[in-house]
């Protein structure tokens, strides 16, 4: 099997201003910050100031009602304050589909949030089974909304700060992750698993500096055939060493046996059903193809988007 180099280091910024700032975490008001990503003049500053005051309102609304700042700006000046990755929209090139992303304090976003808790402590807390740390994301059909639950929870994931996420694009028959994240799919899972790719074929998402991709590729005639090989499961452990979580997507079970196949080499699996399209029949017969198999079902997300 080609084996791929080390990803992209983890920039680690909120750890640099905690050792700078001698162990406390540095503080930054969001006047500062606006200031410096707007290039605010000292006048411009005091008029901001001036109407707070008069308002009664937050420095950033403010900003934003005389025409100063943007509500993206105010959004990235949270991040930086409460050390929370976010990219300002001139710098994203993702999908509206990104949630996480785009609409980070959306009711949305916290359901994401929330699902991320529910997997912490039902997929990521057994440390001795190395292979529980990767996850794959399956459903019954196609639209379920596999793709959009995968990459928001790895974002998700990737936000809890100091966690280097993964994001696998393991549908090599309809793969989305790239189109989603606006990343490169020349080269991917597909090259490495027919030994043709390398290296740097895992690639980082801007303005999340702990969240990778490795998307599929070309798309290859026999991506059953694929990840049925060892050689797909030896990528997962050495994946799951060098990252803290690995989400996986998958092709729709009724597009073939991918899904089970992926699932058994993660160790664990998370169901996505959708709301006026899932046929109750397809979920049972789902679930009922990892009976007698080690695959750990975390659970089941009803998707409503």
């Amino acid at each position: 099997m080609a084996r791929f180099q080390d990803p992209i280091p983890m920039p680690n910024a909120p750890l640099r201003e905690l050792q700078a700032a001698g162990g406390a975490v540095q503080d930054r008001s969001m006047g500062d910050i606006l200031a410096e990503l707007r290039n605010l003049s000292a006048e411009q500053v005091e008029r901001v100031l001036q109407h707070q005051r008069a308002q009664g309102v937050r420095f950033g609304e403010a900003a934003v009602a005389l025409g100063l700042a943007t509500q993206d700006d105010v959004l990235f000046a949270l991040s930086r304050q409460f050390h929370y990755p976010y990219a300002p929209e001139e710098q994203r090139n993702v999908s509206a589909e990104l949630v996480m992303l785009r609409e980070p304090f959306s009711p949305r976003a916290e359901a994401f949030r929330a699902l991320r808790s529910q997997l912490m402590m039902r997929a990521f807390a057994d440390d001795a089974v190395p292979l529980r740390r990767a996850v794959a994301v399956i459903s019954p059909d196609s639209g379920d909304g596999k793709s959009y639950c995968a990459a928001n929870l790895a974002v998700a994931l990737a936000q809890l700060g100091g966690a280097r996420t993964l994001l696998v694009d393991g549908d090599m028959r309809t793969p989305r992750l790239h189109t989603l994240f606006g990343l490169d799919n020349r080269a991917g899972l597909s090259g490495i698993l027919s030994g043709r790719s390398d290296s740097q074929v895992i690639q980082q998402v801007a303005g999340v500096g702990n969240l990778f991709v490795l998307p599929v590729g070309i798309t290859p005639p026999n991506p059953l055939e694929l990840v049925e090989r060892p050689a797909f499961g030896l990528l997962l452990r050495e994946l799951t060493v060098k990252f803290d979580h690995v989400i996986v997507d998958t092709p729709a079970a009724v597009r073939g046996a991918d899904a089970a196949v992926i699932a058994a080499r993660c160790g664990a699996a998370l169901l996505v059903a959708r709301r006026h399209s899932s046929r109750l029949a397809a979920l049972q017969d789902l679930l009922a193809s990892f009976s007698g198999s080690t695959t750990r079902v975390c659970g089941v997300v009803y998707n409503e988007h």
